[in-house]
């Protein structure tokens, strides 16, 4: 790889290793944030919450901020607004600072997300190199929550809560120094916005993860949900609709109709379903059935990881260019489904390295096999000027992935833990995400269209 490709891979991948740090290491420091700043356990789901509604309503607009404004500047941009609202929360003297800060925190990690697949995808397109970029990106895209569930342990173990914040002001600092000498000049071009548009699919995505949210709370009955889902669902339909008479739509259409584009976003969304899931109920499991301390809970993730970036890179480097995207999603989901089959064989005094850990090395090496062969496919074949709308819908399908696993599978744990106890609850969880991988693998194997062989060099002379 050339050694600038190379820059430009360590920058963009150093990035999403933020976004995706923030969505598992916040978990680790929140018993101790709540401990600091003495707000209610009611309460203690927005500092999770406003961080996702923020992230998963504005993606899209994220998306086309950085084809208008070019994504090198969307990616600056968003860094800096990262690391400032990081450090506001770090800083929180209360309650309200700190879930406000957590909703900036959203705000520019849509912008900044779409705008890292965007750099990836235009630089490495059509290269030798695509698909180890991918694999690497992958990696960290599925592995980082696992960092993250590491990192807070650590953080909140030797300094404070607060460090779980203020970690990701040295990293935007590095990143973006690293982007102002690597990355190419922005080139902004002109256009016109979709206001309806924008403001149906943000508020429709806001009610749909809001309702998912709540869902976990107050139960899948309860008005509240199903006004916020239903309301959700409504809005999402009428920006489809608006979508097809706009004359210059957020999202261009046929960037969804795409077979290969709009498997692997439908297959994101799936495999989000499990890999969410599998951080917020394993980590319960360790800590409280196995008794783990939330740092030796980080490091019991750590295999997981490595095995998502072999995945992601094997797949990336190595299968998608010999036998196309088909093959290595499928199988990837395939082993994924299975990693989650063994886990539901963890009981109340079974040994980590028997029961848990077989389970996450399959399901890490399939999620990485998917990671990393699905996200090179998200703006495969879109023009450079909609390259970041393409990344921020893949990138929306895999939020609202993990919004619906997470609420679906804590429904279905708790509706199983009331009658057969905690383990039960455990074990309905990782059959909920054995299903959704197992769904993915049908999807991916149905819908992804054959390979092309190109013919030998050979045979053209010929």
């Amino acid at each position: 790889m050339p050694p600038d490709r190379r820059r430009v891979l360590v920058v963009v991948a150093l990035a999403q290793l933020m976004v995706v740090l923030d969505a598992t290491i916040v978990n680790i420091a929140l018993p101790a944030a709540q401990a600091d700043l003495g707000f209610g356990d009611a309460d203690r789901q927005w500092v999770v919450t406003a961080y996702s509604l923020a992230f998963g309503s504005l993606l899209l607009v994220g998306g086309r901020i950085n084809d208008r404004v070019g994504a090198r500047t969307g990616f600056v941009t968003g860094l800096a607004g990262f690391a400032v609202a990081s450090a506001l929360g770090g800083w929180a003297p209360d309650f309200a600072v700190l879930v406000t800060a957590r909703a900036a925190q959203g705000v520019f990690g849509a912008l900044l997300a779409p705008a890292a697949l965007a750099i990836l995808s235009t630089t490495f397109r059509g290269t030798s190199d695509q698909g180890r970029a991918f694999g690497v990106y992958g990696a960290v895209a599925g592995g980082g929550g696992a960092v993250g569930l590491l990192l807070g342990g650590v953080l909140t173990g030797t300094l404070s809560w607060r460090w779980c914040l203020f970690v990701n002001v040295v990293i935007a600092a590095a990143v973006i120094a690293g982007a102002l000498v690597t990355l190419p000049p922005a080139q902004a071009r002109a256009g016109r916005t979709d206001w309806p548009g924008t403001a149906l699919v943000v508020t429709g995505l806001f009610a749909l993860v809001l309702g998912f949210g709540r869902s976990e709370v107050l139960g899948w009955t309860h008005p509240a949900t199903l006004a916020s889902l239903g309301t959700g669902v409504v809005l999402l339909v009428a920006f489809v609709f608006a979508e097809t008479r706009a004359a210059a739509p957020l999202l261009p259409l046929p960037i969804v109709r795409s077979r290969t584009r709009g498997t692997s976003y439908l297959v994101m969304l799936l495999a989000a379903v499990g890999m969410f899931s599998m951080y917020l109920f394993l980590a319960y499991y360790l800590q409280r059935t196995l008794g783990f301390s939330p740092v030796l809970a980080g490091v019991a993730f750590l295999p997981m990881a490595v095995s998502v970036a072999v995945g992601s890179a094997a797949s990336g480097a190595a299968l998608v260019p010999r036998f196309g995207i088909r093959l290595p999603v499928t199988a990837g989901s395939a082993l994924a489904a299975a990693g989650f089959v063994y886990l539901t064989g963890i009981g109340a005094e079974t040994a980590y390295a028997t029961s848990v850990l077989p389970g996450l090395l399959l399901a890490g090496l399939g999620l990485g096999a998917v990671f990393g062969s699905a996200m090179s496919s998200a703006a495969d074949g879109v023009a450079p000027a909609q390259a970041g709308i393409a990344s921020a819908t893949v990138n929306t399908t895999q939020q609202i992935g993990g919004s619906i696993g997470i609420a679906l599978l804590t429904g279905l744990s708790l509706a199983a833990s009331g009658t057969g106890g905690e383990i039960a609850g455990y074990h309905a969880a990782f059959w909920g995400a054995a299903v959704a991988l197992a769904a993915a693998a049908v999807v991916a194997g149905v819908l992804y269209p054959r390979p092309v062989r190109e013919p030998r060099y050979q045979e053209e002379k010929s």
